[in-house]
């Protein structure tokens, strides 16, 4: 049996693996509008003026996020764009409404930075035996985020890769931390989950009994971090910090 401490990795996604920072975030969805709006235009669709379809979108992504707020679960993107383009009467295929959600995304990934040896520090997690996966926090269907991890030449580290838009409860509930181990097939007390927020990441992780890390980023800076936590600044900190971890077992 593996006696190591540390058997397997949980991510988050935003500030941890893909820093975004401080977003302007009405100059983004006017991007994102624009260009979903010129492939819908591009793809034959009745899509209508520019000017209700940003307004429009404004409203129902606001209205959506509230809700959200307010039961603690988050919705699909990609359903969203769905029930949305077939009242309007949108015709598209499975890959075209793919394309159509990452025509909204893409404006977050063209800000998106990885650190520069991110793939070779996951190299190295892996080549030490551990399992790596991704849990977080979204709204945004995976089939975005899935084809940004490829574009940054990452996505084949992860499996499993769970989205919270996938259950009926997120970060920081215990259970989806949970299901994340039941998938990654590892004892939450041998999976280190590193992760931005305090609040999200840190005190779902240890209620699921795993070892939490917090990942330095703008959404902890200057906030009381609780004794016995581990930090990091970097992710490429991760593999000396595991083989220290695994060799006080």
């Amino acid at each position: 049996m593996d006696g190591r401490k540390i058997q397997a990795v949980l991510f988050d996604l935003g500030e941890t693996l893909i820093q975004f920072g401080r977003l302007p975030v009405h100059d983004i969805f006017v991007r994102a509008a624009r260009l979903s709006y010129n492939y819908l235009v591009a793809s034959g669709q009745p899509v209508g003026s520019f000017r209700f379809y940003r307004l429009w979108n404004n409203l129902n992504i606001r209205l959506r996020l509230l809700i959200s707020f307010l039961t603690g679960n988050d919705f699909d993107s990609l359903t969203a764009l769905k029930q949305y383009g077939r009242k309007r009467g949108f015709n598209l295929t499975d890959s075209q409404w793919e394309e159509l959600n990452w025509q909204w995304y893409s404006p977050l990934v063209e800000k998106a930075q990885i650190e520069p040896d991110l793939k070779d520090t996951l190299t190295k997690l892996r080549q030490t035996g551990l399992k790596l996966g991704i849990l977080s926090n979204t709204f945004v269907h995976g089939s975005s985020l899935d084809r940004h991890l490829q574009q940054a030449g990452v996505l084949d580290f992860f499996d499993p890769r769970i989205y919270s838009y996938q259950f009926s409860f997120r970060k920081p509930d215990p259970r989806i931390f949970l299901e994340a181990a039941r998938r990654i097939d590892t004892d939450p007390a041998r999976i280190l989950y590193v992760g931005d927020r305090l609040d999200k990441d840190v005190r779902g992780a240890r209620s699921a009994g795993m070892t939490p890390i917090l990942k330095s980023a703008y959404t902890n800076r200057k906030k009381n971090v609780p004794d016995g936590i581990f930090r990091v600044q970097y992710i490429a900190e991760l593999p000396e910090l595991i083989r220290k971890l695994n060799q006080e077992t």
